[in-house]
């Protein structure tokens, strides 16, 4: 195995930056004539893999929307990511964890160690409990040759109160979090392992985005996120920026073909 910075390059290089979200809500589900059930669940998740296995870089499964069916739905999930795997296209388990302690460690086997039943390739989490609660995700992750992709900047408006509070030592919180990250990925080629999610529509900002590894950026698409955001968010980073689509794809469903074109758009969008 070979890194998670590695992967990813390899799979951008391969079919474009974009990562196409699973994102089964109730409305999309009755959009597309499935109903808001298991089995509607079951047959969404199935066609998008049958979609987006092989066709994409990154493929990144929202937990909330397939645990609100409880353990039925948490198995269609499971299944989800294992039928991905070695397709070609990375998994993002989208579940934005953060704990202390053992419970942190548990998280992390859940969701990154190799032989664990939902193992995905890089997981979401929050580093608002202390940037060092974070270090069993990064540990499982490094052992696992995953990723992780820590919360530094998110486009919601309630987010600024947390991620723009500034310390004694004059650091917005994101800044800290930024910096940290640049610390971890310190010396990795071509990128680190470890990313940071920053909104793609974000108002424009002092802190320093360049922290050595992959940035994943929700908010493309539907969300109001354009080509132009990227490069007035990201600048010179673009090369290590995976914009983040998912209703702007998905409401081309269920037609697999029509999913299909709908991702080659975007990439072509993003040039």
């Amino acid at each position: 195995m070979t890194g998670f910075g590695s992967r990813a390059r390899a799979a951008m290089d391969a079919y474009g930056p974009v990562c196409v979200g699973i994102d089964p809500h109730a409305a999309l589900l009755e959009e597309w004539g499935l109903g808001d059930s298991l089995d509607g669940l079951e047959r969404f998740a199935a066609t998008c893999v049958e979609a987006f296995a092989g066709r994409v870089a990154f493929v990144k499964p929202q937990s909330a929307f397939f645990e609100r069916f409880g353990s039925r739905g948490v198995a269609v999930l499971e299944r989800t990511l294992q039928d991905l795997r070695h397709t070609g296209s990375l998994t993002i388990l989208d579940v934005k964890r953060g704990d202390i302690g053992s419970t942190a460690q548990a998280y992390a086997e859940a969701y990154l160690d190799e032989d664990a039943p939902m193992a995905a390739d890089a997981v979401t989490v929050s580093p608002f409990l202390g940037f060092g609660s974070l270090e069993p995700f990064l540990e499982v992750a490094e052992k696992n040759d995953g990723g992780v992709f820590v919360l530094a900047l998110t486009s919601n408006p309630e987010g600024s109160e947390v991620q723009h509070a500034t310390g004694a030592d004059g650091r917005t919180v994101a800044g800290v979090v930024l910096d940290h990250l640049r610390t971890c990925n310190a010396g990795a080629v071509p990128m680190g392992p470890f990313g940071a999610v920053v909104g793609a529509t974000i108002a424009p900002t002092e802190e320093d985005l360049d922290m050595g590894g992959p940035v994943l950026a929700p908010g493309f698409g539907s969300q109001g996120g354009t080509a132009e955001d990227l490069h007035r968010v990201f600048g010179g980073l673009r090369g290590r920026v995976i914009p983040s689509a998912s209703r702007s794809v998905l409401r081309a469903g269920p037609d697999v073909a029509a999913l299909r074109d709908a991702t080659l758009a975007v990439n072509a969008e993003l040039g």
